[in-house]
């Protein structure tokens, strides 16, 4: 059923409402940034009236109550500074719910929740404080109204456009995403990746509000920098465009956005609001963007001057200087807030107002919608045929003797997954997107058949909505900000206890994963700290290493894949399977642990020899799944000289090519050979598995064996004498140069005869090593 939306006849009556409700929230911005002393007023203040008929309009169907609704309109405050706007809104529509509720005791006024859900004016003066308001928006607590962590420029702009698509992708794009930012934040690169995404994939169901105030933090104009206008801006991407010149005014504000919204059509939408930035704060422009009022200042009593006059209310020591306490003063803030707040009492058809139109948009959320293709109760995340890597049928794995690349097992893995998900949901499990690289890279192999079941194939917003493979430009930052935004959109109707959408996956070279890391990094804190569940996003670091030899060192990753490291331990997992055999089982572990939202998957491009594991004594390829299994144990027989820890491609495939000659038999080195696939799938297993594969002992007398730079094996190093004793790319600290596979595998010294000469050192100086290690009377030097 389409969407209905008022007129603009429809709601003038309430303009007065609105404009007291705009002033409140002035008035709290003021407040709380001069207890704080930090924060950002200019866009704050700029914002306020687009928000408040945004959010009062009927344009965004929302709950204040209930945030957590599946088929709630989205907000998304891409300009993530602005949050003391968004605090003071909800403070005062929450103020207005309190005071019902205590005047009435009916629950429809109460946020589900209670107080750990609900900002209150309270809140206001924690701004900025350890364990109170952040400074930027998060997606937690009292602020789940924020659909996505933002902040960095730009950074929430393709989280919005992945809110959209998952939405759309999922058949209800009937829910509206709103992004709100200024044209300063819109300089950011990943806008442009955003807006061609949002128009390619359809998205009308996306909506940009740009604050077009003209500054930002430096003093220049952005008009003396940039071309046009947001007509210029968005229209040339094709978007819908409207606009209020005056964007103090409510009945050009509800205006362009109903014309927008109300509009048929996938084209993606954009509504301009023409602002002056610190509008009535007395400080404008450029200076207004981060510096508040000095505490108490001239300037600072002059913006409540016009709020008391107008409504005869009496601020508490106005005109005079901050109280020396800080007590007193965090005393004078919170009568001043109840000062700016009375309104409420003072007018209760504002209250009453407010309330009820709060309640009255929480109720037209819609508890379900026709033809959505997400069910609620159906969370992949159970399904073990998703997540048990014993679950892997057979005909997923290569013959030995196979000559194949280890992203070929990535592309049966992906079609595989998303047969399930046909089979059992009747939709794909994961939505792809990559940088012009989807065949390249073998993620195309979420689109394809597998066996008797079709693939979904490429996204096309005419002829295949769905479809799993998203047609994305070369727009790295942008499609890991949609990724995440598709895996935040939960459509289950317990969001707090299971998640119920898409899990994501996008790739690039791993040369280029840093472009990757900015949207990851935020979708990490979100998850870690939002109560609502978050899906999965697979990270493919694809031609990966040395290994993309021919492309030259431009292309070639060996120090920029180390980025997937660079999160909380444990909250995400490496994959580094050498073999295509070993992509399976180790991403099912990987999707398989409940507390893991993105999984980073190093994939590198030349097919390598599968080789006969049992004939050369090796672990099955299914033990990839554990993180770590014997390429080769110790022969019992002559004494232990060592563990090797191996990781790579091309790193593994010279070792086990040693292993075949027999170059460990007899009086070669008597070294325990470590596949080391991923530290953190390893440190999960038992303890009795990881001293099987490395004890103690073996640890303190290890070296390692990789295809990136050295410094990236620091879970697999003992201690700087193995560090000194390991063989990486980079063994003579510079970057390689290009040329055949082979050529750039030897210039690496990863080749059969370079790390045997490694490993023979390893051994032939293991006194020395252990010695570097320990000193004689090292014990008593302690007592």
């Amino acid at each position: 059923m389409a969407r209905t939306f008022p007129t603009v006849e429809q709601l003038r009556p309430h303009f007065g409402h609105w404009q007291k409700t705009a002033d409140m929230v002035d008035q709290l911005i003021d407040l709380m940034l001069n207890l704080r002393q930090s924060g950002h007023p200019g866009g704050s203040r700029s914002k306020v009236p687009m928000s408040v008929a945004l959010f009062l309009s009927g344009a965004m169907r929302w709950d204040i109550r209930y945030p957590e609704k599946a088929f709630a309109d989205r907000f998304v405050l891409i300009a993530g500074h602005c949050t003391p706007l968004a605090y003071g809104l909800l403070a005062v529509f929450n103020q207005a719910l309190r005071l019902r509720y205590q005047q009435t005791g009916d629950e429809k006024y109460a946020v589900a929740g209670g107080r750990d859900r609900t900002l209150l004016w309270e809140d206001l003066l924690t701004l900025r404080r350890n364990g109170g308001l952040p400074g930027h928006a998060e997606m937690e607590g009292k602020t789940m109204l924020f659909k996505s962590n933002t902040g960095p420029s730009g950074h929430g702009a393709p989280a919005a456009v992945g809110l959209a698509a998952g939405l759309k992708l999922a058949g209800a794009e009937e829910v509206r995403v709103f992004g709100i930012e200024g044209e300063g934040g819109h300089t950011a690169g990943c806008h442009h990746e955003s807006k061609n995404s949002a128009y390619g994939l359809g998205l009308g169901n996306l909506n940009y509000l740009m604050d077009w105030n003209d500054f930002g933090i430096d003093p220049r104009p952005f008009s003396s920098v940039v071309y046009g206008g947001p007509k210029e801006w968005f229209e040339s991407y094709g978007f819908l465009v409207e606009g209020a010149e005056d964007g103090t005014d409510f009945e050009q504000l509800t205006q362009a956005l109903m014309t927008n919204v109300a509009a048929d059509g996938d084209r993606p939408r954009c509504t301009w609001f023409k602002t002056t930035k610190g509008r009535g704060y007395g400080i404008t422009g450029y200076k207004s963007h981060g510096a508040p009022h000095k505490s108490n200042s001239d300037g600072f009593w002059e913006t409540k001057k016009a709020f008391a006059e107008q409504y005869g209310v009496q601020f508490e020591g106005m005109g005079e200087a901050r109280p020396e306490s800080d007590q007193a003063f965090h005393e004078q803030t919170a009568a001043n807030m109840k000062v700016a707040l009375s309104l409420l009492e003072s007018d209760p058809e504002l209250c009453t107002y407010l309330a009820d139109r709060l309640v009255e948009l929480g109720d037209s959320v819609p508890q379900s919608l026709d033809g959505v293709k997400v069910q609620s109760g159906q969370d992949p995340a159970a399904d073990p045929k998703l997540t048990d890597p014993s679950t892997l049928p057979e005909e997923l794995f290569f013959k030995p003797g196979e000559k194949q690349p280890n992203r070929k097992g990535f592309a049966k893995v992906g079609a595989y997954m998303n047969a399930v998900g046909r089979q059992n949901y009747g939709r794909p499990i994961v939505i792809a997107a990559s940088a012009d690289l989807a065949e390249s890279t073998n993620i195309f192999g979420f689109a394809q058949d597998h066996g008797d079941s079709k693939g979904f194939g490429w996204y096309n917003r005419d002829e295949n909505v769905d479809g799993c493979m998203l047609p994305t430009g070369i727009t790295e930052f942008a499609n890991a900000g949609i990724c995440c935004g598709i895996s935040s959109t939960n459509l289950s109707d317990q969001p707090f206890e299971q998640y119920n959408g898409y899990w994501t996956a996008c790739s690039t070279y791993g040369s280029f994963s840093y472009l990757k890391y900015g949207p990851m990094r935020l979708f990490s804190q979100l998850a870690q700290d939002s109560q609502l569940k978050v899906g999965k996003v697979i990270w493919v670091a694809g031609h990966s290493g040395p290994e993309t030899a021919e492309d030259s060192r431009t292309h070639f990753g060996i120090y920029s894949p180390g980025i997937t490291q660079f999160f909380p331990e444990g909250q995400t997992l490496d994959l580094h399977p050498w073999e295509p055999n070993e992509v399976g089982p180790a991403l099912m572990a990987a999707l398989g642990c409940e507390d893991v939202h993105i999984v980073a998957l190093h994939l590198t491009r030349p097919p390598v020899l599968i080789p006969d594991r049992e004939a050369l004594g090796m672990g099955c390829h299914r033990e990839a799944a554990k993180g770590a299994y014997l390429i080769r144990d110790y022969d019992p027989a002559r004494p232990k000289q060592g563990c090797v820890f191996v990781r790579g491609t091309s790193s593994t495939a010279s070792v086990i090519d040693l292993l075949r000659q027999g170059a460990f038999d007899g009086d070669g080195p008597n070294v325990k050979l470590v596949a080391a696939i991923s530290h953190g799938l390893f440190a999960r297993q038992s303890q009795e598995y990881r001293d099987s594969i490395v004890s103690g002992e073996d640890f303190l007398d290890s070296t390692f064996i990789t295809n990136g730079a050295k410094m990236l094996m620091g879970h697999w190093t003992a201690h700087r004498v193995a560090f000194d004793y390991g063989m990486g790319a980079d063994h003579d600290g510079r970057w390689r140069t290009g040329g055949s596979v082979d050529e750039i595998v030897r210039e690496a010294h990863l080749d059969p005869e370079h790390l045997l000469e490694g490993i023979q050192r390893f051994v032939q100086e293991r006194e020395q090593r252990l010695a570097r290690i320990s000193w004689p009377g090292a014990v008593e030097s302690l007592r």
